[in-house]
This record gives C-alpha cells, structure tokens and sequence, in this order.
C-alpha cells in the first residue's frame, strides 16, 4: 500500500517543479538575448563597378563592404548582384530573378553604361523609377548611388542625366549616395588601365567614403523592423 506524501513534502515538490521550470526560462531568455542579431541582407545591383570588372571576388565593392561593416559590429550578408555591362534597361529586365528573397536592402547603382552609350536620360530615369518601385513594394529599403555623365557627352546632355538621381531619391524618399566613383574617376591611381574601372585600392576608397551611408540605410532598416508589428 502506498503511502501518499504529506503536505509538507508535496509543496516542497511544487516548488521545485516551479522552480525549475522558472530557471529553464530564464536560461532560454537569457540565450535568445545573447544571441547576435539576425545579419541584415543587403544586395549591391548594379553594372560592372558592382561586379567588380577584372578584380578578384574579395576585391570586389560587396566583399569590401561587407568587410567594411561587420569590423564596425554590423551583422551584415552583402550579396553582389552586379553585372558588367548592364544598363538601366537591361537591369531592368532581371531585377526579379536577381534580387535574393528577404532582401532587407538594396544598393542601386546603375546608369554609367546608359550615359557612357549616350543613351536617353529619360528612358534611363524611367527604368530606374521602375526598378525603385519594385524594390520597395516588395519592402526593401534602396540606397540609390548617383552616377554622373562624362563631360564630353556635352552640357546639355549632363544636365538631363545628372538630375535623374537627386530627382528620384525626392520622389521616393530614399538616402542618395551622389556619385559612386567620388575620390576614384579621373585618378589613375586607383583605377585599371582603362581608367573606367576602379582597381582594389579604388574600391577600398569608394568604400570608405560610401560607409557612414550606408550605416544609415542599416539604421533605416533595423528602426523598421523595430516598428514593424510582432506575431
């Protein structure tokens, strides 16, 4: 026959269930807490200065922005979705199928092969309001990078195409990065033979001059998600 615990022992046995099951969640909350936070995906879409054109991987803007950011604490994946040779137009045609799902942002650099070509500043700013508006209704911040049009293309036609990015960022209230190649076009020093392409060292200083931007467009991002309903 067994002999039922007393009152005593029992509540001692509820307390030590309760204890435990307390310490199992303090245990659990303290791990999700230490826990880093879930890396940011940011995605450079853009031409060859994106791809970064004859450099190695690591050389590349993505890796050394990449690089550039987690060295401040930023837990970040920057993924390079640039191809050389993409124009407004043909960025325009494969953004879908190149930007990765859950794309928490988007370095927009495009148009230097459009001006390069001399084509339409009109169709360009079209393609990339277009690209803008797709990039955001699919809730991606953007981070657009300006680009400005070589001097021998004439006045009139550098007016109509450096416009374009000051005007779209207004328009959609995203952060603006003027010119990408700032500190790195006409110095032969930091690009390759054909003085188009930043070299490594190129790359390097369009990094550093375009982080603090970036950092802002992760604050962007993480005062969303911050916002952004739970459940």
């Amino acid at each position: 026959m067994q002999t039922l615990p007393s009152n005593t022992r029992l509540a001692n046995m509820v307390l030590r269930v309760v204890l435990c099951n307390w310490l199992l969640i303090a245990i659990t909350t303290a791990a999700v807490a230490a826990s880093p936070a879930t890396p940011l995906r940011i995605v450079v879409f853009g031409d060859s200065l994106a791809a970064g054109y004859q450099l190695k991987p690591s050389d590349a803007f993505p890796a050394q922005l990449e690089r550039a950011l987690k060295a401040r604490g930023h837990a970040v994946e920057v993924i390079n979705a640039g191809v050389s040779g993409d124009t407004t137009a043909s960025g325009l045609e494969r953004l879908k199928w190149s930007i990765p799902e859950r794309a928490d942002a988007v370095i927009l650099e495009l148009g230097a092969n459009d001006a390069l070509r001399g084509l339409d500043p009109g169709r360009a700013k079209v393609n990339l309001d277009k690209m803008i508006t797709s990039l955001k209704g699919a809730g991606s911040e953007v981070l657009l990078a300006g680009m400005l049009a070589p001097p021998n293309m004439g006045e009139a036609y550098g007016q109509s195409f450096n416009a374009i990015y000051p005007e779209l960022a207004k328009k959609h209230g995203l952060m603006l990065y003027p010119f990408f190649l700032d500190g790195v076009a006409m110095n032969a020093q930091l690009n390759l033979s054909d003085g188009m392409h930043p070299n490594g060292k190129g790359v390097a200083e369009i990094t550093r001059k375009i982080l603090p931007t970036v950092e802002q467009l992760i604050e962007r991002v993480r005062a969303r998600q911050a916002a952004a309903p739970k459940g």
